[in-house]
């Protein structure tokens, strides 16, 4: 009885729980990007044009992306107490959206509507901030896949709460508004207790790398089942009862990772005595610990004391040059020739405050690369629904879906392969930020052409190259500014996303569509004009629904602007990769063999 016991508190502490835990909680995290299939219910209800409905929009990405008080509130209270506040604001926001639409609450101002989406969407920064920060202190080595795993679960909510709204066959669209808001408040409520910090970095068996090589194959199981499906139910007829199987399915992809704890809390895994060793302790070089030790004040006196012409050396000599200078200093330290010098603030790779983070340039490449490259990608998801209408496509969801799958194969895909390229060759993470950037500029092309197949292909590398942004930043703030602060730094990261939405959305995309909407419109009145009275009449009738915009023309300027944006930010962040090549040599150049 008491080896019973000892096995369910073992289960409950477990920090690849508290890691699937996680990993539901995200995938309710991804209700901001189904705006593109409840926005033509909120706009055709409420007789909203384009201009009013991208507002909308941004103010659903500033809830989405402004955490201040999601980091401030887990830094003060316990992390159940963050989710449950987060759960609160979803449904309060999102179910009083429902209610006005439905027309059960009066119509409210837009400006009132944009609060209420704000704060509804805002609960996501909560879901986020406490899923991240539990799980990268639980796996402090293994941030690239664990981030990436986390944000790509939050990518594919969009696709996982479309299914089961293809489940519950509602023909009334706003209740899928009502199913936003009280579905993710459900799921963090019953798992709030269960995602906090368990000391993971302790947990580290020998089986990690197989369980990691599970999590990832159930991903692209995922991916691929939801693709299948939803193509199959845009393409055939499926009755109810198909539809409801696919949906336990999946449900079922999704809960199958609760292996990994089970398997592992309730076997005698023998644990390896090396394992010890490879425990990170606060007297050892770990970028994710607050100290400094002599070693780390002696790689910040080599930053000092090398010559120049050092970092222009190969990578093998210039290694040994750094490693022949450090043992100089440590030997002069240790006999009090030198005082080591107590640097004023910390270096890339330490622990950093958001003050001292926002002093440096690099975490300011990081902020404007994400606002160019994330930002013009979320416009095409808030768009999604008129631009799929613009080109004579009457099923919207099956792109949201989609791009929902693609981003999350992106953040997957984004954390494991920019893991390979700082592990196994020390080179700087955010040249695949860079190759992300690149990778949706190709994307923006083919919105901008608007050659046969391009939503597909469009919503396939937008997808991708969006979702890999949230893969990679995260981690290498992580690196770069600390562990310590990374919830306020993250939140703060973050806002770029908001921020180029406004710019791209609410700016650009809004005014051009509105304005090509309005020249058709006029166009069409004028053609009124010729018809007989009947037909006029007709055409009266239909003047309080606002103006449509049909053809390529819609957004192909649009989306040509936001190409170039996206070369540039391809520019940021190979100033970045060059800045910051010695830290991530510093970081990963020892794991090399």
């Amino acid at each position: 009885m008491f080896r019973l016991r000892e096995k369910i508190e073992a289960f409950v502490n477990n920090r690849w729980l508290v890691f699937v835990a996680a990993m539901w909680i995200q995938s309710c995290a991804g209700i901001g990007y189904l705006f593109g299939s409840i926005s033509p219910a909120i706009k055709s209800s409420l007789n909203y044009n384009q201009r009013q409905i991208a507002r909308l929009g941004v103010a659903k990405d500033l809830g989405d992306s402004v955490g201040f008080l999601a980091g401030s509130l887990c830094e003060v209270l316990p992390l159940w107490a963050a989710l449950f506040v987060g759960a609160m604001q979803n449904l309060v926001g999102y179910g009083w959206v429902w209610l006005v639409v439905t027309g059960r609450a009066p119509i409210l101002p837009l400006w009132a509507m944009c609060i209420l989406i704000f704060v509804g969407n805002n609960g996501e920064t909560y879901f986020n901030t406490v899923a991240l920060v539990s799980c990268v202190q639980n796996f402090p080595k293994s941030r690239g896949p664990v981030v990436g795993i986390l944000k790509g679960f939050a990518g594919l909510g969009g696709a996982i709460l479309t299914q089961i709204y293809a489940m519950i066959h509602s023909p009334d669209h706003a209740s899928l508004i009502f199913m936003v808001a009280v579905g993710p408040a459900m799921v963090v409520i019953a798992l709030m207790f269960i995602v906090k910090p368990v000391g993971g970095h302790r947990q580290v068996r020998q089986s990690d790398s197989l369980s990691f090589t599970f999590i990832y194959s159930v991903c692209l199981l995922l991916a691929a089942y939801l693709m299948g499906v939803m193509l199959l139910e845009d393409l055939v007829d499926l009755s109810h009862t198909v539809v409801t199987i696919f949906t336990v399915i999946l449900l079922i992809l999704i809960i199958i990772p609760i292996v990994i704890p089970v398997s592992l809390s309730f076997s005698s895994e023998p644990r390896d005595a090396a394992e010890e060793a490879l425990l990170p302790q606060p007297n050892k070089q770990d970028p994710s610990k607050s100290g400094h030790d002599v070693n780390e004040v002696i790689f910040s006196e080599v930053e000092d004391e090398k010559p120049k012409e050092v970092d222009l050396l190969p990578a093998s000599e210039r290694q040994k040059r750094i490693a022949q200078l450090q043992a100089k200093l440590a030997q002069a330290a240790a006999e009090g020739a030198v005082r080591i010098k107590r640097r004023r603030g910390p270096r890339r790779g330490e622990d950093f405050t958001l003050m001292q983070a926002l002093i440096k340039a690099d975490f300011w490449l990081i902020f404007f690369s994400l606002l160019l490259g994330s930002g013009s990608g979320l416009t095409v998801i808030d768009n999604l629904g008129q631009m799929s209408q613009s080109l004579g496509y009457d099923n919207a969801h099956i792109f949201v879906s989609m791009i929902s799958i693609w981003n999350f194969l992106g953040r997957v895909g984004g954390g494991y392969f920019s893991e390979i390229i700082v592990r196994d060759y020390a080179y700087p993470r955010p040249v695949a930020m860079a190759v992300a950037q690149f990778i949706m500029s190709i994307g923006h092309i083919f919105f901008a052409m608007g050659w046969p197949g391009a939503m597909y292909i469009g919503t396939l590398l937008i997808g991708l190259g969006y979702g890999a942004h949230w893969a990679i930043v995260p981690a290498a703030a992580s690196e770069l500014f600390g562990l310590k602060k990374f919830g306020a730094i993250y939140n703060f990261i973050t806002l770029a996303n908001p921020a180029g939405s406004l710019v791209f959305s609410g700016l650009i995309a809004s005014s051009i569509y509105d304005s090509e909407a309005e020249k058709q419109a006029h166009r069409h009145h004028h053609h009124q004009h010729q018809l007989k009275l009947g037909s006029i009449f007709q055409g009266f009738l239909n003047l309080d629904e606002p103006p449509k915009c049909e053809g390529v023309i819609c957004f192909s300027l649009t989306s040509m602007i936001m190409s170039g944006f996206c070369i540039v930010a391809v520019g940021l962040s190979m100033i970045l990769v060059y800045r910051t090549r010695i830290v991530y040599a510093h970081l990963y150049g020892k794991s090399r063999t």
